[in-house]
């Protein structure tokens, strides 16, 4: 993919790490002292390249790469659904494709978001998004991805992730400055 370039930090595994295979979505255990490159870090996840593959590496284990995790998110105790739908966006472009460099929202995957409450009062958040191919192995860990950052909100008691594939994803549904990103401009 031409327009953007992969960093390439070095790393040694701290501890033994869960991570997931880049493009396949299989979970498997990196062992302490492993050695590898990070070639992505955005959102609070890591992808990494160890022995000619790519790993994604959650945020909650950044310690292993020897990196800080993510700072716990905060919300007014008085905040409104706007303010939590704003915080919901605000994730949602914390959630990035392992593979390509652009979160969710400035890729066109996300088509609505809204939120109720339910008998206790406690807010629900509903995604209607897409992949970039129907097949990609990597679906069920982004839809994941989207569900665990949003639950990360103070007063989001769920968050339901509805993948769809009508309409179909094309290149078009990207923001301007995603297109400039990947080079699709």
């Amino acid at each position: 993919m031409s327009g953007f370039s992969l960093s390439s930090e070095p790393f040694t595994l701290q501890r033994d790490c869960e991570a997931v295979m880049v493009p396949v979505g299989e979970t498997v255990t990196l062992p302490a002292g492993q050695i590898g490159y990070i070639t992505q870090a955005l959102g609070g996840s890591f992808t990494v390249y160890v022995e000619g593959n790519l790993f994604r590496v959650a945020g909650k284990d950044a310690d292993a790469l020897g990196k800080d995790p993510p700072a716990p998110l905060e919300l007014a105790a008085d905040a409104s659904d706007e303010d939590v739908e704003k915080l919901v966006w605000s994730q949602l472009r914390t959630c990035f494709d392992p593979e390509i460099p652009v979160n969710v929202v400035d890729l066109g995957l996300v088509y609505d978001v809204s939120l109720d409450h339910d008998d206790s009062d406690a807010r629900r958040v509903y995604v209607k998004m897409t992949l970039t191919a129907p097949g990609c192995g990597m679906g069920d860990i982004l839809v994941d991805d989207v569900r665990t950052k949003i639950e990360l909100i103070p007063t989001v008691a769920e968050a339901d992730v509805d993948l769809v594939f009508d309409p179909p994803w094309n290149q078009s549904m990207m923001s301007d400055a995603a297109r400039l990103e990947t080079g699709m401009l």
